[in-house]
């Protein structure tokens, strides 16, 4: 490596010629212009005796090449980072279709069992790949025969090729249409390749059963009857038969099974998706038992080809390097095709994520469709069944829900659910207002947008939700400024019509709720994302246990109080009937009554961490970074700044969490590490027991009882003395939940 210093001309030799009246000046310019100068040195020796120093991993930052400059950087004529290489380092020539028809090294008819089978499954795998996010060019259509399908004769595989195309155009017009995809997730450029729309859907499924036939008759002519006996090769047909036949079943049921998705009567497409998708699993199986009977591809090596040349798998009908030239205008990635294996424990997983879609359906209300949406997310789903997801609970360019009831109309029934304002409710002076009905309705109007994008917002990545969060709390701020007008206009007309029953702001802790729900999702994902170092855990459980559980607690306990008041207002009184038998009176379940259960169990867990945190540091087993290198209050100010645009609840400066929870208070108090430990315990404790009052709890709340009691039994050895003396810092493991860890001592 080496670094150069060139004089900067003073005249740019490739200027138009000046006229004949300036020739005097060229003359001169010339002349003065002076003579360019090389002084090369070789800086390789003291590079290599800098970089020593570096450990592996470590990066050396500097003002003028950053983070985006590192992520931007090519290594030249690496052929993973620079794709174009590939091509030059092959030690072959590279055939497109009509080349490779000619040259006589694939065919197009007359393809045996074994043939059809493994094209098949690498078809498979290559689509599996796009589905991963890489480039269509360089997974799909390094499928030859998908260029043109229409030169392909055996009857058979041109029937699997247009499915193909019809898979990547069902797909990836999902995709686009629920628009909760980026960059890294999903590439919709198609090159300028056709996916076969000149063929309607219809005419692919009757080829595709038509050889679906054809190969059964063969199936059921080559079966062993009873009491006979049939040869090897004949066994041999007969497998060949079953799985290629299960192929071509697969495609057709899935190919089926996404169409059904998007038919106008929504929930029976819903209903015949998931029977759909039920015989496809059954298929699965004998796919993956079969995948050795396909002929393998070969492995093109560094020893017989050129000494650089890359590995990569050669099959009949595939070319790696023909679209090599075709890059993505994203950064050109090495795209590695998935093993057939690894391509069938895909789908597997993808359909059981849309039988799970499918139940999305029957769940009435906005509150447990967020909830639901919510809780898939988690499981860090594919762009497929997530786009599917949305598309089902609110179809493209449709405000229904589901596509039967409007947004605003769901809306409502979730505000009557929640609070039952006197504006919604039948019984109340207020509901016949032509007024009161005018604001209502234009509030829950302006509500559809943010309550959509809420739902959109799960819809997307782990990694990008936490940036379209931070967009829709400035949209729930506006939502929420407009519910306290319409709250403080209701009150004034209630003081009216009811002057003995005060009006409390129904709407504004509506909007208060989901605004909150919004704000602890927003935190909880820096966790799910590591993007919390150690020493900064204390003040962010603080901030959830002491500010956000706080207020959400306060909100749902107004919310479940204005519920019950105003039930026993404006609810229709059962008429008394004449009947003899005794009436059991059952305990009436209140709807929030879970909720705020789940959240005072968290709130107590939360405080149980930061109180834990607070311990490690004031023993010094979690060191602080010096000020003058990484503030902490810029990096307080860093983690709530999304939390500005939001009024109410208002943002907690640093200065006021640094009044109560400064730890120079207790340096000098003997045994405060003990106390700070036993106070953890207790937390964790408490924690344990509210969790386990939820009836019925779910997988998530067995979750959280496994983090509380074993934290509880560790801050006890803790606050009794174990390895007081030890200086290693304690680990917390987010292998059993990705938010709440379990705390382990070395």
């Amino acid at each position: 490596m080496k670094e150069s210093k060139e004089s900067s001309p003073a005249f740019d030799s490739s200027s138009e010629e000046p006229a004949q009246e300036h020739a005097d000046v060229f003359t001169t310019k010339l002349t003065d212009r002076p003579k360019i100068t090389y002084n090369w040195k070789d800086i390789t020796g003291d590079f290599i005796e800098s970089s020593a120093d570096l450990k592996l991993g470590e990066l050396l930052h500097d003002a003028n090449f950053g983070l985006f400059e590192a992520m931007s950087a090519i290594e030249m004529m690496d052929p993973k980072m620079d794709a174009g290489m590939v091509c030059n380092q092959s030690g072959r020539k590279v055939l497109n279709f009509e080349q490779a028809i000619k040259a006589g090294t694939i065919k197009t008819k007359d393809l045996t069992s074994q043939e059809l089978i493994g094209i098949t499954d690498t078809t498979l795998a290559c689509f599996v790949t796009w589905l991963e996010g890489h480039s269509l060019a360089q997974t799909v259509f390094t499928n030859l025969y998908s260029h043109n399908p229409s030169l392909v004769e055996d009857r058979t595989l041109k029937a699997l090729t247009l499915a193909l195309l019809k898979m990547v155009d069902l797909v990836k017009d999902r995709v686009i249409k629920a628009g909760v995809f980026e960059e890294e997730d999903f590439q919709t450029m198609i090159y300028g390749f056709k996916l076969a729309t000149d063929v309607t859907d219809l005419r692919v499924m009757g080829m595709l059963k038509e050889v679906e036939e054809e190969v059964t008759r063969k199936v059921k002519g080559t079966r062993v009857r009873s009491g006979e006996t049939r040869s090897p090769e004949v066994e041999q047909e007969h497998e060949l038969a079953v799985a290629l036949q299960a192929r071509i079943k697969f495609f057709r049921v899935f190919i089926m099974a996404l169409l059904a998705f998007s038919k106008k009567e929504l929930k029976a497409g819903v209903e015949e998706a998931k029977k759909l998708i039920h015989q496809a699993l059954d298929l699965l199986p004998v796919i993956r038992n079969s995948i050795q009977l396909g002929i393998e591809p070969e492995t093109q090596t560094r020893e017989n080809t050129h000494p650089k040349a890359p590995d990569f798998p050669l099959l009949m009908g595939f070319e790696p390097l023909v679209n090599q030239r075709l890059l993505p205008p994203t950064f050109p990635r090495y795209a590695k095709i998935v093993g057939r294996d690894q391509a069938v424990d895909y789908f597997d997983a993808l359909l059981k994520r849309l039988l799970s879609v499918c139940d999305v359906i029957h769940i009435v209300g906005f509150h447990f469709i967020i909830d639901f949406v919510s809780q898939f997310s988690r499981k860090c789903p594919c762009v497929l069944s997530r786009s599917i997801l949305q598309l089902v609970i609110l179809p493209h360019n449709n405000r229904k829900v589901f596509g039967v009831e409007l947004v605003q109309d769901i809306l409502r029934d979730a505000v009557r659910s929640f609070v039952l304002p006197p504006a919604v409710a039948a019984r109340s002076p207020l509901y016949n207002n032509p007024a009161v009905k005018e604001m209502v309705d234009a509030l829950l109007l302006h509500g559809v947008r943010p309550m959509s994008n809420f739902l959109q917002t799960f819809g997307h990545n782990r990694a990008r939700q936490r940036d379209k969060l931070s967009q829709l709390l400035e949209e729930m701020a506006n939502l929420q400024d407009e519910a306290e007008k319409v709250d403080a206009n209701l009150h004034g007309l209630m003081v009216i019509s009811e002057p003995r029953r005060p009006y409390k702001a129904c709407f504004g802790s509506w909007v208060m709720y989901h605004t909150l729900r919004a704000m602890m999702a927003y935190i909880l994902l820096g966790f799910e994302l590591e993007l919390y170092a150690v020493h900064e855990y204390h003040y962010i459980y603080w901030y959830l246990a002491d500010f956000l559980l706080a207020w959400y607690i306060s909100t749902l306990t107004r919310a479940d109080n204005m519920l019950q008041e105003h039930e026993a207002a404006y609810m229709d009184i059962p008429g008394k009937g004449r009947s003899n038998k005794k009436k059991i009176k059952k305990k009436k379940v209140r709807p929030l009554e879970v909720e705020l259960l789940l959240s005072q169990g968290l709130q107590t867990l939360c405080l149980g961490f930061y109180k834990a945190a607070n311990g490690f540091m004031l023993e010094g087993k979690i060191q602080r970074p010096a000020r003058e290198f990484d503030s902490e209050h810029v990096r307080f100010e860093h983690r709530f700044a999304a939390f500005n645009c939001i009024i109410t609840p208002p943002l907690v400066q640093y200065d006021q969490y640094y009044q109560i929870c400064d730890l120079k208070l207790f340096e000098n108090q003997p045994n405060r590490a003990t106390d700070i430990y036993f106070t953890a315990h207790n937390l964790f404790m408490k924690a344990l027991v509210i969790f386990e009052k939820i009836t019925n709890s779910s997988s998530e709340t067995n979750t959280l009882i496994r983090v509380a009691k074993t934290n509880s039994v560790v801050m006890k050895l803790l606050a009794g003395g174990h390895k007081r003396d030890s200086q290693i810092v304690p680990s917390f493991d987010f292998g059993v939940h990705n938010t709440f860890p379990i705390i382990k001592l070395q």
